[in-house]
């Protein structure tokens, strides 16, 4: 399951230390992501991107330059309740 790319530029003893995961992992990205906007209002987002921090997910979307915060799920989905505008402060927020 930890078969997925990283950002560039960051590598995964950089995002180890600023989230302060050791087990953090890139993930592949052939998984349901929605963002749980407000109620009635999900949207499927579309991940490039997914890193993984037990139980924890930060997703970049194809298209999009946030990051958003969420749950992975048992079944490999993921939802995601928060943005940030830049990956640093994303794992700054885990």
């Amino acid at each position: 399951m930890a078969d997925g790319q990283l950002p560039a530029g960051w590598a995964l003893e950089e995002i180890r230390d600023v989230s302060g995961d050791r087990g953090a992992v890139a993930l592949g990205t052939d998984r349901v992501v929605t963002w749980l906007g407000r109620p009635g209002e999900d949207e499927l987002l579309h991940p490039e991107i997914v890193l993984g921090f037990h139980g924890l997910c930060l997703v970049k979307p194809v298209n999009d330059e946030d990051w958003y915060m969420g749950s992975l799920n048992d079944d490999g989905s993921v939802d995601c309740w928060s943005a940030y505008d830049d990956l640093y402060e994303a794992l700054r927020g885990l």
